[in-house]
């Protein structure tokens, strides 16, 4: 048997055992609810609710602040407000916006697209709140660079709890959040996005008889250099390339799927009103409707990855006092990932027809058909973007991995440069083999991440509530 084979067939009963925990469902209306989901649903629903519908009524600002109306000069970080945010959406925007619209649509039909969307605006509230904590919280831990920024949840995690008078517990959910994002980082960001990207190089090289059949550890090692050329510098190197990286792909595919929308433009009020219908009024009653709603939801949640705390490792390094005014910044983020490029996705899907002649559950290659019905080559471009969309992915989870790490071991060169060589080890690993286990075991460390990181939010929200109403005062009487 092959290694990669013994290595998976012994981690099959530890990787069920911890999915079977995070991923625990319960049947409703004949469909597998995931508690896990409901949990982000919830906590989206109330932060929205809580804190005025601040994804809205402050969308506007967001932008400002964004184009830098309200910065100062000489304040404390490493990166700017631009940089904070592509850092944070280069971990977000991937696999999920190309796959995982495709996967929402081919089982919960065209009306998944509309609760994806609906759900993304949600998570913009609970990105606010994380983003804005994770600024507010942050430290320098390390005494022999102390420029250097460390923050998230695991620090906003402890001083909740201190506040409760319970520091253990708050030691003890900090450290349960950074391993989770350790394993979680070299995994998810890791092992199954090196895996993903070979798996499309491979289609676009000749496949089973192409240069790199049987070669996935090549593509590993080029792979696994490039992320390390980037990730020895830290965040303002990973900064740096993301806000580089980012607007370039995600603007191409953008352009490529209004293209196919475009070759099918007599289709596009048809398309949109299928959508809609579909959403809100399935002709196969209350069980299509929740199908296509759970759907949307749990697809836009692993997308934009609201609530699991990520985002607010990388948005912590960003040059400002106010962090209100950060977390203003950080609520784009969802918008754009799954309001805009999910939607991009999900349009292409449906005015194409494609999915109609799908058969069960696709992912990426019933978005690659959609974009052929377009334009025959256009797979190509589909799969530079996966391979960018990747990268950008690795180098991102890379750096929340990080500083994980450092929280658990210490703010010491030698946990850096031993974690950073593993991560890039374990690149190559993910290229070569098949370990499916072990990618669905860092999966479910992904999504842990959103047990005790909820908990802190909503421990920490009424403080957050106070500094809102003074930031938004002061801006008013600016």
């Amino acid at each position: 048997m092959e290694i990669d084979k013994i290595i998976d067939t012994a981690f099959e009963p530890v990787s069920n055992a911890v999915a079977s925990v995070i991923f625990y469902s319960i049947p409703l209306l004949g469909l597998e609810i995931k508690l896990v989901l409901i949990w982000l649903v919830v906590a989206a629903l109330f932060f929205t609710v809580y804190f005025g519908f601040i994804n809205v009524r402050c969308f506007a600002h967001g932008i400002d602040v964004l184009r830098g109306k309200y910065d100062h000069q000489n304040v404390d970080g490493q990166i700017n407000r631009f940089q904070a945010l592509m850092t944070s959406l280069s971990g977000t925007v991937g696999l999920g916006n190309i796959a995982g619209v495709a996967v929402a649509i081919s089982v919960g039909g065209p009306g998944a697209a509309f609760w994806m969307a609906i759900m993304g605006v949600l998570g913009m509230s609970t990105k606010f709140v994380e983003v804005t904590l994770g600024v507010k919280y942050r430290q320098h831990g390390s005494k022999k660079h102390p420029e250097a920024i460390s923050g998230g949840p695991m620090y906003y995690l402890r001083a909740a709890f201190d506040q409760l008078h319970k520091p253990q517990v708050g030691k003890f959910m900090a450290g349960l959040f950074a391993l989770c994002c350790v394993g979680g980082a070299i995994g998810a960001g890791g092992l199954f996005q090196a895996n993903q990207a070979y798996q499309q190089a491979l289609v676009v090289t000749g496949g089973e008889t192409g240069f790199l059949a049987e070669r996935g550890w090549l593509f590993g090692v080029f792979m696994a250099l490039l992320v390390g050329l980037v990730i020895l510098g830290g965040i303002k190197w990973i900064a740096a390339v993301a806000s580089s990286i980012v607007p370039v792909m995600a603007i191409t595919y953008i352009v490529a799927g209004l293209v196919v929308i475009g070759v099918h433009y007599e289709a596009i009020p048809g398309a949109v009103q299928t959508i809609f219908e579909l959403a809100l009024y399935p002709e196969a009653g209350i069980g299509a409707l929740m199908g296509a709603l759970l759907m949307g939801v749990q697809r836009a949640t692993f997308s934009n990855e609201a609530g699991l705390g990520s985002s607010a490792i990388a948005h912590s390094a960003v040059k400002t006092d106010v962090p209100v005014s950060q977390g203003m910044v950080g609520m784009l983020g969802p918008f754009i990932d799954t309001v805009v490029i999910c939607m991009v996705t999900a349009l292409v899907i449906v005015i194409s027809g494609t999915y109609v002649e799908g058969n069960g559950i696709e992912g990426v290659e019933l978005t690659s058909r959609a974009f052929a019905s377009g334009i025959s080559w256009f797979p190509y471009v589909l799969a530079v973007t996966v391979f960018l969309f990747a990268y950008s992915t690795m180098i991102s989870w890379s750096y929340y991995g990080l500083k994980c790490a450092t929280y658990l071991f210490g703010e010491y060169d030698i946990v850096e440069n031993i974690y950073k060589i593993m991560f890039c080890l374990f690149i190559v690993i993910g290229s070569a083999t098949q370990l499916s286990n072990i990618i669905l075991f860092t999966d479910s460390m992904v999504f842990a991440m959103a047990i005790p990181n909820i908990i802190g939010l909503y421990l920490l929200a009424p403080e957050i509530k106070k500094d809102l109403q003074v930031y938004l005062r002061d801006i008013r009487t600016r």
